[in-house]
């Protein structure tokens, strides 16, 4: 995760995902098979305008680029919060455009409650 102000703030993926499940932040969003997003254990199909980003990470690993990471933590029109994790570079943990598009249409509100 870039951090030029403080360096000794949490920089690794693990470190971020624990910190969100200890704020209650535990379950993924995630793309199936047939391109739908998903809330994990929920059968609500969700459109990029029913979800908003609030906070973005982006993990770098220093030798492997094959470590390179994105977190989004992510609220849906009903309150829920979640996150959605990928690899990013040359692999993706979602294959073909869908997933980036998607991502691209979602609302961002970078909010100040996510700065750890």
């Amino acid at each position: 995760m870039e951090n030029p102000e403080n360096i000794d703030r949490m920089t690794t993926l693990s470190q971020v995902m624990k910190t969100l499940s200890e704020r209650g932040i535990h379950r993924e969003f995630r793309m199936n098979e047939s391109c739908e997003m998903k809330f994990e254990n929920s059968d609500k199909i969700y459109k990029p305008n029913e979800l908003t980003i609030l906070k973005t990470y982006r993990f770098e690993g220093d030798s492997n680029p094959d470590d390179n990471a994105v977190l989004y933590v992510v609220k849906d029109d009903a309150g829920n919060r979640g996150m959605i994790i990928d690899s990013y570079g040359a692999d993706s943990n979602y294959p073909g455009e869908e997933f980036d598009k998607f991502l691209r249409e979602i609302p961002i509100l970078e909010s100040d409650e996510f700065n750890f």
